[in-house]
């Protein structure tokens, strides 16, 4: 079908690019999946279980922080006092056709990415269109850094403190795989879009849903929020509850300026 012009397409010609940007970037995520299964091994035991071993790089990394800082062995660990069980017939294979495809979500999003801007250029300025390798590239590593955030950050974390927290000594700490690995494919994604927030509000400044103004006025709860989701994933200590925090700060403050920016665009656009 020629591409028409966006005054000339109707509102089946819209679900018809909608269909088939879903069927093109579903394909791609099969595709990308697949060829995670090559390398599967590497991808289970490697990767996904890496944060369930003591010798995982973010356990070094605050164990050699806190000798820096005088704080000795304090949040050093030696032990993860659990073990990952299947306790369903088809529980491993389900979970592993999962984890595969969100392997091959992260993998193609660049792609996806590139689909959904074909989708909604025709209804940008012709000097906006022009900027597409810029937002697929800004909204892909933007993405990326959210989900190794995600990995190296609050996966480790979390894992640390359920593994050690304990209501009796009586009560042994046994996780079934689907809650673990569902505690993986829920981090890393929610980090990987919360850090495309920058971009999120750039739309929807651009459309008027979201002002500076509105950002600013409602950042003292942004902080609360972040601060409780930082307490309730990691360890009761401050260092690590203000590693995980500052980064989600500056993600917000950086939001807020992209905002100012578009508003002031606007502004000038308009005289």
């Amino acid at each position: 079908m020629a591409k028409k012009d966006l005054n000339e397409m109707s509102f089946l010609d819209h679900l018809e690019e909608l269909r088939w940007l879903l069927v093109r970037s579903t394909m791609a995520v099969i595709i990308m999946a697949f060829l995670t299964y090559f390398i599967s091994d590497y991808l289970f035991d490697i990767i996904i279980f890496g944060p369930t071993r003591p010798t995982f790089i973010t356990y070094t990394f605050f164990c050699d922080l806190s000798h820096a800082l005088g704080f000795a062995d304090s949040i050093c660990i030696t032990e993860m006092p659990f073990i990952i069980q299947n306790t369903e017939m088809e529980g491993q294979v389900n979970m592993f056709v999962w984890m595969c495809l969100l392997a091959g979500f992260i993998l193609s999003f660049p792609y996806i990415l590139f689909e959904i801007w074909k989708f909604i250029s025709p209804a940008l300025y012709e000097k906006e269109r022009k900027n597409a390798k810029i937002f697929i590239f800004i909204s892909s590593l933007l993405f990326f850094l959210g989900v190794l955030f995600g990995y190296y950050v609050v996966i480790p974390m979390s894992v640390n403190f359920l593994a050690t927290f304990t209501v009796s000594d009586i009560v042994k700490n046994q996780f079934t795989l689907d809650s673990y690995l569902g505690m993986v494919k829920t981090s890393v994604l929610a980090s990987g879009i919360f850090f495309e927030m920058p971009i999120i509000i750039y739309f929807l400044t651009k459309l008027g849903l979201v002002t500076p103004t509105f950002l600013r006025k409602y950042w003292k709860y942004a902080v609360i929020i972040i601060l409780i989701v930082a307490a309730i994933v990691t360890p009761p200590d401050v260092v690590s509850q203000t590693i995980v925090a500052i980064p989600m700060l500056l993600i917000y403050e950086l939001s807020i300026l992209i905002s100012k920016l578009v508003v002031r665009n606007q502004k000038k656009a308009n005289g």
